[in-house]
């Protein structure tokens, strides 16, 4: 038998089709990822209309076979995009993308400097306009007084979580898009007139 050379047609077929069924199961796992969320935090997902209504019919349905279905036909829609801001923003949610542990370690850096020095609070003041300054300082000498006198770090803690949402209201001001987002979710009418319901 003799062997030829194969054809450069027959070479650039695609993608296998093994290659295409583990590309479809990832799309499906970040689909069941998504159908997980809170409606809260798919608000904050940037996808197109139709796969949330898809998401959020799928925490509707209570039998697996419709479920399942659902979850199958979100895969499907999930072809048609582009999954990887989906990832991102799902690693976000869930903490373990570089940037959400950036600005964790940036919050814990402050909480230090806070605790070290008060006048620490006027930078935040500055940078953060509505920031409560006078409950920050209050939780800083809650705080020494826990660590002086053993007891657990409660307000050690509750500083870090108001430093978490203070940050997160600033970024939520910076956003421009939240803010239409809100009137919508409000079931009043856009700036042109219309309602989206």
């Amino acid at each position: 038998m003799k062997y030829s050379a194969p054809d450069e047609a027959e070479e650039n077929l695609g993608p296998s089709k093994s290659a295409l069924k583990r590309e479809m199961i990832a799309l499906q796992k970040l689909g069941v990822e998504l159908v997980k969320l809170s409606r809260d935090q798919l608000k904050k997902i940037d996808m197109p209309e139709r796969l949330r209504d898809a998401i959020l019919d799928a925490q509707r349905f209570t039998q697996h076979e419709a479920h399942r279905r659902q979850l199958q036909y979100i895969g499907k829609i999930m072809r048609d995009i582009d999954a990887a801001p989906l990832q991102a923003a799902l690693d976000e949610i869930n903490g373990i993308s570089t940037a959400a542990t950036l600005r964790l370690q940036q919050l814990e850096r402050l909480r230090t400097q806070l605790m070290e020095d008060e006048s620490v609070c006027s930078d935040i003041a500055r940078d953060y306009p509505g920031a409560d300054i006078q409950l920050l300082r209050q939780l800083r000498r809650n705080a020494i007084k826990e660590a002086q006198q053993n007891k657990p770090p409660r307000a050690y803690r509750e500083l870090f979580r108001v430093l978490r949402e203070m940050q997160k209201n600033a970024a939520n001001e910076a956003s421009p898009g939240d803010a239409a987002d809100d009137l919508d979710d409000a079931g009043q009418s856009s700036p042109d007139g219309f309602s989206r319901d």
